[in-house]
């Protein structure tokens, strides 16, 4: 003999499924009328109806001017409105860096841009980082670090050329690119290659690899990066990091949202 509150709750569970079906039908047509829903989801036109009844009841879907038709309500940009305080960078990507850290050993960094800088604004460090500085909130040059180069990379010419000039390009050490014509050259690449590294260009002795974190839009909004001295983390090694780095900045944007 059945379990009645198993049915239940797997009546339950499968009412759930359901008017997620609808709303996502909804989503992609724009609107739908009952017959159209209930061949998409695989129920009779009835099950549709009490389905789209119980959604309109909670302004989850409303009725277009054309009657029969229903499209997705208002309901739905109250809950779309909580979203953005759960896809904070930092809280988003924590486990990430924790794991790229351990697996590389090094410090790892999310950096977003603040006015003409690149700032710090979470830190994983793997078991050989310990010792070396803390960059948390720490605020770094665009044309002379790993995540800076990433962040100026996919901004309009125009922005990123306001960018350099309003922060300079200060020379930090004998391989700083302090030439605009050149720090475009160079962003070019990090484009092409999804990734940009930077060797000792900011302090002697210090190399790091870093790739672009993408919002729900694409849009870049940071960069994941791998530092480490260049006794650990010589070029070549930075090099073979980058695939991790890459495969850490597209986990981290497939949290918030990017579906790309």
């Amino acid at each position: 003999m059945s379990n009645p509150s198993s049915e239940a709750t797997g009546g339950g569970v499968q009412s759930v499924d359901r008017a997620i079906q609808v709303l996502e039908i909804l989503a992609r047509l724009g609107e739908a009328g009952v017959t159209e829903v209930a061949a998409d989801v695989g129920v009779h036109k009835s099950t549709a109806s009490r389905l789209l009844s119980a959604l309109e009841e909670r302004e989850m879907v409303e009725q277009s001017q054309d009657r029969g038709k229903y499209r997705l309500g208002f309901g739905i940009l109250r809950l779309a409105s909580a979203v953005p305080a759960q896809l904070d960078i930092t809280h988003q990507s924590r486990v990430v860096t924790e794991r790229l850290a351990a697996d590389l050993g090094e410090t790892v960094n999310v950096a977003v841009l603040r006015s003409h800088y690149a700032v710090n604004v979470d830190q994983a460090k793997g078991p050989s980082a310990v010792s070396t500085q803390d960059w948390l909130g720490e605020l770094t040059p665009l044309h002379a670090t790993s995540s800076g180069k990433v962040l100026l990379a996919y901004l309009p010419e125009g922005s990123r050329h306001a960018l350099l000039e309003a922060g300079g390009l200060e020379r930090f050490t004998k391989r700083t690119i302090t030439s605009i014509d050149d720090v475009d050259r160079e962003l070019e690449s990090v484009v092409g290659n999804g990734f940009a590294v930077c060797i000792e260009e900011f302090e002697e002795g210090l190399n790091a690899v870093a790739a672009p974190v993408r919002d729900h839009l694409g849009e870049v909004i940071a960069a994941i990066s791998v530092s480490g001295p260049v006794y650990r983390l010589n070029e070549a090694k930075a090099r073979e990091c980058a695939p991790a780095v890459v495969s850490a900045a597209a986990e981290i944007s497939w949290r918030m949202g990017y579906q790309g």
